[in-house]
């Protein structure tokens, strides 16, 4: 996948928005509107921070069923992401937690949104919500079908879950691009807010082979520049929240901090690699 023709950059940065509590979720609060204005909130808070994409999660709706949701929650997605996407001009995606990926990608497809995120794409992971079985068959049929053409973001060893099988990170990988032909993965720390560890994602970027590798949890502006000196791109949003607290809204002067520091991280391990490439031919 060309990351730079969906996001106009080669090393993008996606914020996350989090829905508050949905219809049928057992703790929605009655009204739509609130939801669609703290998602408009959030949205513009990303995009005037500098993100390159912004992903949309029913992130409140705990606990979430392990598959299908309930239609008012595809319903409630879609009028969500339409309202956002009349707001900015960004790439935007959908993930429906816990893993709902064809919910996902049907809303995807009709409001033309460029991306979705899977929790578990390959292999069966024990989950709070009990075993969850991926089925890339059945998601990729889908989306063929649709006849769209939308990105699918596949977590490995996803957080807040543990494999039935040996946990390793390399032929998992390998497994969610070549047999579950994920367009890209990501690698997550133990818990939300948590980051991946360093050499994990440099195992996961060896494993991979070119299809991108996104940070999935954990990214803060102090962290980052360690982080990005592996990973193609980064999924962030706890740490953007107003006192980093994840019940609160979105700060845009912590979107606007993250990304430059990002940016500045990107720009030395530019530098970093010109200057090597230099040396190799000199």
């Amino acid at each position: 996948m060309d990351l730079y023709q969906l996001f106009k950059t080669r090393t993008p940065i996606i914020g996350v928005v989090h829905l508050l509590p949905l219809p049928t979720s057992p703790r929605w609060g009655g009204s739509l509107q609130a939801v669609i204005d703290r998602a408009e909130q959030e949205a513009t808070a990303l995009a005037s921070g500098g993100v390159d994409g912004i992903i949309v999660e029913n992130f409140f709706d705990a606990p979430f069923t392990k598959n299908q949701v309930d239609p008012a929650i595809v319903s409630a997605m879609t009028v969500v992401v339409q309202q956002i996407q009349n707001l900015v001009t960004l790439p935007v995606g959908l993930n429906v937690l816990r893993n709902d990926g064809k919910s996902a990608i049907a809303i995807a497809s009709c409001v033309g949104a460029q991306f979705i995120r899977v929790n578990v794409l390959t292999g069966v992971m024990a989950t709070d919500q009990g075993l969850i079985e991926g089925d890339a068959h059945q998601l990729l049929r889908y989306r063929r079908e649709l006849g769209c053409d939308v990105k699918i973001f596949a977590d490995v060893l996803v957080k807040h879950a543990r494999p039935l099988s040996s946990p390793n990170l390399t032929v998992a990988v390998k497994d969610t691009i070549e047999r579950g032909l994920a367009d890209a993965v990501i690698l997550s720390g133990w818990a939300t807010g948590s980051p991946p560890n360093q050499e994990d994602l440099e195992l996961a970027c060896g494993a991979a082979s070119g299809t991108p590798v996104f940070i999935g949890s954990g990214a803060n502006w102090e962290n980052i520049p360690t982080l990005m000196q592996a990973a193609d791109g980064v999924i962030v949003s706890s740490s953007l929240k107003r006192h980093e607290k994840i019940s609160q809204p979105i700060d845009p002067i912590r979107v606007s901090q993250f990304v430059e520091a990002a940016r500045q991280s990107w720009r030395a391990k530019s530098e970093s690699t010109s200057i090597s490439s230099v040396s190799l031919h000199s």
